[in-house]
């Protein structure tokens, strides 16, 4: 993670999906992509991100998946995930 005038960016090298279907990967990757921006944009989250510096492993936890779970909805929890962990 690295900020940058204002900006937080965030780089994830490797999301391990254990349950998802491979088809579902870009819809899980898109709603990861979508939830982090929402929750980055919040005020004054930049900023406490930004300083959390380089984080070599984040483990989110269990993220429910299951038929009736969209893959989308998969990637906002693990979104969510990532944020809590990022607050710890």
């Amino acid at each position: 993670m690295k900020r940058t005038s204002g900006r937080v960016i965030v780089n994830i090298d490797r999301l391990v999906l254990y349950g998802v279907r491979y088809e579902d990967r870009y819809a899980v990757a898109q709603g990861l992509q979508q939830q982090l921006t929402q929750l980055f944009s919040q005020p004054g989250v930049a900023h406490r991100v930004g300083k959390a510096d380089s984080i070599p492993r984040l483990r989110v936890g269990q993220v429910r998946t299951g038929t009736k779970v969209r893959p989308q909805e998969i990637g906002f929890a693990a979104a969510n995930g990532i944020a809590k962990g990022l607050n710890r």
